[in-house]
């Protein structure tokens, strides 16, 4: 009862939302770098919002199915087919035993979800699912799944309440350029103000070094005052580090847990999954926001997610033309 990995992609985890509080003991936080997909794949099965997904980056896995279950796909657009036939995104889609879903390429974004209504059977290490490379703990025996793999579920579960109404018009990746809103600081004040407007007027464009790691930006120069050097101090998720070279860095999911290079800023998080869904070569611009107006754009992503759980609960067209033929059928044998 579960999955067994054919092909394994370029790079396929177990991922959940991190492992929080471990930093100060050397363990990054990992987890999954597009949070908005992780959770609207959750969302549309259904599941616990921390359960575990599986995350693949640029060329998806191909799966055999050993049991029933429901899944979900999210993110980029890999253009994935069950059997060779072509299934949406954003939508729950029921499994049979011996099916084989796979992807034949992203049409948008750079990375995607899988979420199961069966619940992978992972253990849990340090409170947390999420595969953690580096360290190699965590998720499939700490590392990638590689072809030959055997994931199994840890329940079955093959009914969906409202299940015809489980799918989202979603298209949210289909951009070459996209403004990425951040918090100036905490090391801003080493920049001088020509550098810092230069950050936040400039084109910047994604290179090929770009993993779970960090994004490397090329483009103008950012200059500082004396120098890019600090005392190390913690990092966190988007923060975009500058080291002497003048090139910005924008640290993610596998990011160290300490840093000695100024940060000029940080990503907020309702801009993350921009960030992490773009490809070699396309374009980012900053634009500083406050406190406040990151806080109110997260209060404002978490009504959406609630809207979305609102409009799977809902009965779809075809239920309601049910419904009311039913009800006219029967007021018409009734008269």
């Amino acid at each position: 009862m579960g999955i067994r990995i054919l092909k394994g992609g370029m790079l396929t985890t177990v991922q959940d939302s991190g492992r929080p509080g471990y930093q100060s003991q050397g363990f990054g936080v990992s987890g999954v770098m597009d949070v908005r997909s992780f959770k609207i794949a959750n969302l549309l099965l259904d599941n616990p919002e921390n359960e575990a997904v599986l995350e693949f980056t640029l060329m998806g896995p191909t799966l055999e199915f050993t049991s029933e279950t429901i899944i979900a796909i999210t993110g980029g657009d890999f253009q994935p087919q069950v059997n060779g036939k072509p299934i949406k995104n954003y939508t729950a889609v029921y499994i049979h035993r011996g099916d084989i879903l796979s992807f034949r390429g992203a049409r948008t974004g750079s990375r995607g979800y899988i979420a199961f209504s069966s619940y992978l059977d992972i253990p849990v290490v340090m409170g947390s699912r999420s595969t953690n490379i580096k360290c190699s703990i965590g998720g499939y025996k700490g590392r990638r799944l590689m072809d030959g793999d055997y994931v199994g579920f840890r329940i079955k579960r093959r009914y969906l309440p409202y299940y015809l109404s489980r799918t989202l018009d979603l298209d949210e990746f289909d951009q070459d350029e996209v403004t990425l809103r951040v918090i100036m600081g905490p090391q801003d004040k080493s920049f001088t103000s020509a550098g810092r407007k230069t950050f936040l007027e400039s084109e910047y464009t994604v290179t090929s070094e770009f993993d779970r790691m960090g994004c490397r930006l090329e483009g103008p120069f950012i200059a500082y005052k004396t120098t890019s050097d600090i005392i190390s101090d913690g990092i966190a998720f988007g923060s975009v580090q500058v080291p002497s070279h003048g090139k910005p860095i924008i640290l993610l999911s596998d990011r160290q847990t300490t840093g000695g290079y100024a940060k000029i800023a940080t990503v907020i998080s309702v801009d993350i999954p921009k960030l992490v869904q773009r490809k070699t070569d396309h374009k980012v611009r900053f634009q500083a926001v406050t406190v406040e107006e990151a806080q109110q754009l997260m209060q404002d992503e978490l009504h959406e997610l609630q809207e979305f759980r609102k409009q799977i609960y809902q009965p779809c067209k075809e239920v309601l033309d049910c419904r009311l033929v039913a009800k006219r059928l029967t007021k018409l044998f009734q008269d």
